[in-house]
């Protein structure tokens, strides 16, 4: 077998470079990635394999999901391979994906296996994807597989929808209140400012505080602005490390109201992802793995890794579920009852179903609470800016009426 060289980083974003005996670079590349290591190049005697990059642009997880869902009908259907991905690069308006499966259509004429010719598009096709499919051609049964992959992705879309209307108007009116505060600060506050002090009067503590901040804000707005960047910056930073993000989530599960619709969320998602792993023919363990990866949570996903670990030892799942904290107690109750009746990945489905359910009433609650508190906070701040610039004038004519 060859000798290959490569280069790339690993999770951490760390520069890893070594030698690996292989069968192909493609089963390098491959192998790298169940490693979690992202390859940027593969030698073989001086000849440099440059591998398949994504592409300008970004896919949407809905054009994802209705390629697996076309996909599943022609192999239904009886099409070649080659053919079904060919027919479906070239009716793709979006280039980058267009890009992505016409490499992937090239990888399996070249002889890999669907699965690994996936594996080496990792912004596209997530290690689930590529790990249902690949126990559905060593089934022969990837248009079933297809079909799941389709309906997981479809679930998921929905999930994350629900989550970003429930986003938008609080974002929305707080960006608005905030504009608002600024623009009365910034240019209404000096003209009341200026008006006083032509006619030199004395001012209430609200008026001064007001008129103080005021003349902060223009003479220093950069530094709200400032302030803005450096704790967006600083968050990205943070999230990059392994712990930074750990810290991170586990202070947004630990909040009140969003920490429990955050939970939910991740119970919804794991069990979707476990359960659709399970049906699709990959084993407990694997698919422990893979649900810990793509869980998007660091707190879940070292929850998730003890519990693999766990069974490893020859543990049942019930137990490590619940002494990791993560998961409430009727979830992992149903899980082991699944497990012992030998339909975990069915009971996986239900919980997940009621899940997703309750996300959607956890965030119409969410919305219910927050709009009152958000008009409340804006008509605050509005109205007493407005109302500790008209108390100089109140007292003034209350002098004059005297």
């Amino acid at each position: 077998m060859p000798v290959f060289t490569f280069n790339g980083t690993n999770a951490s974003g760390e520069k890893i470079t070594g030698e690996r005996v292989a069968g192909s670079k493609e089963v390098l590349a491959a192998q790298l990635r169940r490693e979690r290591i992202t390859p940027r190049a593969i030698k073989e005697k001086g000849k440099e394999f440059a591998l398949p990059t994504f592409g300008s642009g970004k896919v949407k997880t809905k054009e994802i999901a209705v390629f697996f869902r076309q996909f599943s009908v022609m192999i239904d259907a009886g099409l070649p391979l080659v053919q079904c991905l060919e027919i479906l690069a070239a009716n793709q308006e979006n280039q980058a994906f267009q890009k992505t499966l016409t490499g992937v259509r090239g990888a399996v004429e070249g002889g890999a296996t669907l699965a690994n010719a996936m594996r080496m598009f990792p912004n596209t096709f997530d290690d689930l994807s590529t790990n249902m499919v690949e126990a559905g051609e060593a089934g022969g049964i990837l248009d079933t597989i297809l079909q799941r992959l389709a309906q997981y992705v479809e679930k998921a879309v929905k999930l994350r929808s629900a989550v970003k209307s429930a986003l938008i108007y609080p974002v929305s009116v707080i960006s608005i209140a905030v504009l608002i505060v600024g623009a009365l600060l910034k240019w209404v506050v000096p003209i009341f400012a200026n008006l006083f002090a032509g006619l030199g009067v004395a001012l209430p503590l609200p008026t001064r505080i007001v008129m103080n901040l005021s003349a902060f804000v223009g003479h220093f707005w950069w530094v709200f602005i400032g302030m803005g960047v450096g704790a967006v910056f600083g968050l990205k930073q943070i999230n990059k490390h392994p712990k930074g993000r750990y810290v991170l989530d586990s202070i947004l599960l630990r909040m009140p109201v969003v920490g429990n619709l955050l939970r939910k969320i991740a119970v919804a998602r794991f069990t979707r992802t476990l359960g659709t792993l399970i049906t699709s023919g990959v084993p407990i363990l694997e698919g422990l793995a893979i649900t810990a990866r793509t869980s998007g949570n660091a707190v879940l996903e070292q929850a998730l890794m003890k519990v693999r670990r766990a069974i490893e030892e020859g543990r049942t799942i019930v137990d490590p579920l619940k002494e990791c904290g993560v998961f409430p107690n009727m979830v992992s109750q149903m899980i082991g009852v699944g497990e012992a009746t030998g339909a975990m990945d069915a009971m996986l489905q239900k919980i997940a179903d009621f899940y997703e359910d309750e996300v959607d009433a956890a965030t119409k609650d969410l919305l219910a609470m927050l709009e009152p508190i958000i008009i409340g906070i804006l008509g605050v701040a509005v109205g007493g800016i407005v109302i500790s610039l008209y108390m100089p004038l109140f007292s003034m004519i209350a002098k004059l009426a005297g």
